[in-house]
């Protein structure tokens, strides 16, 4: 494909990256932007602000993130991660999340962390079963506006995860790309995964035959 995947480097590349951002998301609001500045201060002290360029030079995917610590565990917080629609699907969000992997091992990470939408089918498929991350807590509303529920995953960038203990399902209506879409079922699905957290973390989500299917790895230790 001739794509190049690098840092991101001065402020007209940073610039970029915000306006790149925005117009993915359709964020009108200049709260929800993304400050070049902040860019800046990420790539000098120890942050991934990692760049996806087309054979033209044009930029086509960015993602930026910053390291963390829970628990005296380092890892790697990835705040965002976005792909232009004409070059989804063409292995760039994949080449982007691999770009940052190599920037949280060269901190002394062994795992990067993100959030994403639990009822996001293709988003599900690809963090689990392309990436291998497991989701270790779900975040109930996260951004406080009333419809950002979260899934926290866990990205071990030392090899992959393998399910050892025992595993259960949650299952729950889907449309070809969301689960739970109505609202009943919705309500139903959220209780369902707050309470299977307690016991386990979740391995991976799959859509059979109109349902979806959560299974969650129950942690025996």
């Amino acid at each position: 494909m001739g794509i190049q995947v690098r840092d991101l480097a001065g402020l007209g590349e940073w610039s970029a990256a915000s306006r790149l951002y925005r117009r993915v998301f359709g964020y009108d609001q200049p709260e929800f932007g993304i400050s070049p500045r902040l860019l800046a201060g990420l790539r000098e002290n120890a942050g991934s602000v990692i760049g996806a360029f087309d054979p033209g030079g044009d930029l086509i995917g960015f993602c930026y993130g910053f390291s963390a610590v829970e628990r005296g565990e380092l890892y790697h917080y990835s705040q965002s991660a976005v792909v232009a629609p004409g070059a989804q699907g063409t292995g760039v969000g994949r080449r982007l999340k691999q770009a940052q992997a190599e920037t949280a091992r060269a901190t002394g990470a062994r795992t990067m962390r993100w959030t994403f939408d639990p009822y996001a089918l293709r988003n599900a498929h690809f963090n689990f079963h392309v990436l291998g991350a497991t989701a270790i807590r779900f975040l109930p509303d996260y951004y406080d506006d009333g419809a950002s529920d979260r899934l926290l995953v866990s990205w071990d960038l030392t090899g992959p995860h393998t399910v050892r203990n025992r595993c259960s399902t949650v299952t729950a209506p889907a449309s070809d790309s969301t689960a739970a879409p109505g609202a009943a079922d919705r309500a139903a699905l959220r209780d369902e995964l707050i309470a299977r957290f307690g016991t386990g973390r979740l391995v991976g989500v799959e859509r059979r035959d109109q349902q979806a299917v959560y299974t969650f790895e129950r942690d025996d230790t």
